[in-house]
Formats: C-alpha cells, structure tokens, sequence
C-alpha cells in the first residue's frame, strides 16, 4: 500500500469500470475485516493529502517548511517594529503558531469524515484513521514550528534546556491529542449536522480572544484565571512560555491537571465516535 499513488486512489481503468469491482479500493478496506491497522493506508492517506495541499505550488513540498519559516521571519520583523520588548514578542509568536495549529487541526477534523466520504463508501475503510490522518498537515507546521523557534532561541543566546525542551514537546503533544479527541468527537456530530463547521468558526474567533494569545494572561483579573484555563489552549499556551521565553517550569500538579484535560477530552472523543459513527456511510 505504501507504493498507493492518488491517482490509484480515485481512478479505475475505462474498461473494467462496469465489469469487475475495484480491487485496490477493496485492499484499503481489508483491515476493517481484519481489525488489523493498515499502516499502508495511513501513509497514502497522509502522502495524499499533503500532495493535495501543495498542489500546483512552486516551491511544492517545500512550503511546508518554508510556510512557517516565513510567518516567523515576518511577525518577528514586525512585531520588533512595533514593541521593544523582547519578551512580548516571542509569547505572542508561540501563542499564534499554537494557537494555528489548534484552529486548522479541528477544523480539518471537523470536516475529515465527510471530505473523504466516498472511501467510507467504497472501501469501507475505519473511519478513525481518515479522521486522525487528517491532522498531518496542521502537524507537520507545527513540527516546523517547533524546529524553528528552538533554534532561534538557540541561536539568539537564550537557548532552552534539554529538559524543558522535552517538557515543550510534551505540551505540544497534549494539544495534538485534544486536537484529535475533537476531531473524533466532531466528525461525526457533522455527518449530521452540517452547520457545524459555520458554529465552530464563531467559537474559534471568540476563542482566539479567550486564550491568553495577544494580551498577556495578567491583565485580567485573577479571579478569571479559572474560566480562562478551561479553554484548552490557554494552559498549553501560558505553559509552553513559561518553559520558553520565561525560563520557569510549572508544577508537578498542573502537569497532572493538563494530562487529565487532554486525556478526557481524547476519551470523550472517541466515546462519541464510537456511537455516532457505525453508520456513517449512510450520511456522506
């Protein structure tokens, strides 16, 4: 599977079209039957879609790296135009990149089952592995991400500690996982309710001013801090500066509290997708 190109996927010869099923779409579906993990298939799924986004672009595959390579460059010119403080800067550029990722992993997940609908329908392939490939890209920015401001800290005399860079990549972690509990949990809340995505993206925009991101989390009042940390990309935010720019590493407890967090919204995730999703085919 891992040799499947795109075009394999979707296109069948003229002359067997009507005569005979096609059999590499009933390949990808065999795991199901199985209840073995097609890891053939994940990996056309990923490949495919990352094909699909740079499609047509100059600089093809090389977006990937350079897309987040650039938004650094630009909002670091920028923002050292408009505010002398270093500080400042370097927590809203990792507010924003976490804050991205975020966005573009539920919204692309949001929407994963019905995008690739006509595999539930004809390969009857999990359902689960185009929902959670279907974050690759928004991961793979984020990996970018997180090469590329490590390496500036580095480079700018401020470098992170091993061990909060580890603590780092745990965050980002976290936030993967939340990123996938929502996806599984609100894939196939959208097969039926296809307004969805129009409410999700209110609540992404009045999330962008819920989260910490281009206010500093001092400014409010204390006594909000709570309702603001409910929202689960304030805690990864607030924390990933305190390991970053602020040279501080949270408590043992509050780690504990954000593993619980993503680990209740994953299983709260695929408890909903288990229910709603036996007979997504029948609503693509």
């Amino acid at each position: 599977m891992s040799g499947t190109s795109t075009q394999q996927l979707h296109e069948v010869p003229a002359g067997r079209a009507e005569a005979e099923p096609d059999t590499r779409l009933s390949q990808i579906g065999g795991h199901r039957r199985s209840g073995h993990i097609n890891w053939g298939l994940i990996w056309t799924l990923i490949r495919t879609d990352f094909k699909a986004r740079y499609h047509g672009a100059f600089t093809g595959f090389l977006w990937a790296l350079l897309k987040p390579l650039a938004m650094f460059a630009v909002l670091m010119a920028v923002f050292s135009f408009l505010f002398r403080d270093p500080t400042y800067k370097l927590n809203l550029i990792v507010g924003l990149f976490l804050w991205d990722f975020f966005a573009e992993g539920t919204k692309t997940g949001l929407a994963s089952l019905h995008a690739k609908g006509f595999l539930l329908s004809k390969a009857k392939c999990q359902p689960a592995i185009l929902v959670i490939t279907s974050v690759s890209n928004a991961i793979i920015t984020l990996a970018v991400f997180c090469a590329v401001i490590i390496a500036f800290l580095v480079l700018s005399g401020h470098a992170p500690s091993i061990s909060r860079i580890a603590i780092f990549l745990y965050y980002c972690s976290a936030l993967i996982v939340i990123v996938v509990g929502f996806a599984l949990g609100s894939s196939g809340l959208f097969l039926r309710y296809r307004d969805l995505n129009q409410f999700w993206d209110v609540a992404t925009q009045a999330g962008f001013f819920i989260a910490p991101i281009v206010y500093p989390i001092g400014t409010i009042p204390e006594r909000f801090h709570f309702y603001l940390y409910l929202w689960p990309p304030t805690p990864i935010i607030e924390f990933s500066r305190d390991v970053l720019v602020r040279g501080m590493i949270p408590t043992r407890t509050a780690h504990l509290y954000l593993a619980i967090d993503a680990a209740a919204i994953l299983l709260l995730g695929v408890v909903m997708f288990r229910w709603l999703t036996p007979r997504a085919a029948e609503f693509v």
